[in-house]
């Protein structure tokens, strides 16, 4: 059985039906084509997508509607078929894809956002995934994890 000695997590055991594929890698990191995703009880519902090539590299994510419950995805011709999904209808999210926005902290000043942009979107069946920019939505890269009227709140 393959493993990986990740900085996080330690020693992660996978099986190569686990592995889930980016064929063209994600934007910046293009070479990082395989991923396993880790799911912690204790950090529900965050979810981690662990390189299994490079051990230092680990996304932290959410669902995509744990932060934007109303969140509408669309796909056209081109990340359909890289996802090997039916070009006639949506897919899905929950059912034929995951959708997830990987979370940013920037240090103890600011507080984390989720790039709503750009979601992470994996095939569940064929285990293919791919980061979409969404360039007609409206979405933030940065949008807040928080509401600001909570993070102000303590008095």
């Amino acid at each position: 059985m393959p493993s990986v000695l990740t900085t996080c997590f330690h020693e992660i055991d996978y099986t190569n039906s686990s592995v889930f594929h980016f064929p063209c890698g994600l934007p910046g990191f293009e070479h990082e084509r395989a991923f396993v995703f880790l799911n912690r009880p204790a950090s529900h519902p965050l979810m981690f997508m662990q390189s299994v090539l490079t051990p230092k590299l680990c996304f932290v994510l959410l669902p995509v509607f744990v932060v934007a419950p109303q969140y509408r995805l669309f796909l056209d011709e081109e990340p359909l078929a890289e996802l090997q999904l039916p070009l006639t209808s949506q897919p899905e999210i929950g059912k034929d894809i995951l959708c997830a926005v990987i979370v940013c902290a920037r240090g103890n000043q600011e507080p984390p956002t989720v790039n709503l942009l750009a979601p992470v979107i994996v095939n569940l069946r064929d285990r293919i995934g791919i980061q979409v920019i969404q360039t007609q939505s409206g979405y933030s890269h940065r949008h807040p994890l928080v509401p600001q009227e909570e993070l102000t709140s303590c008095s």
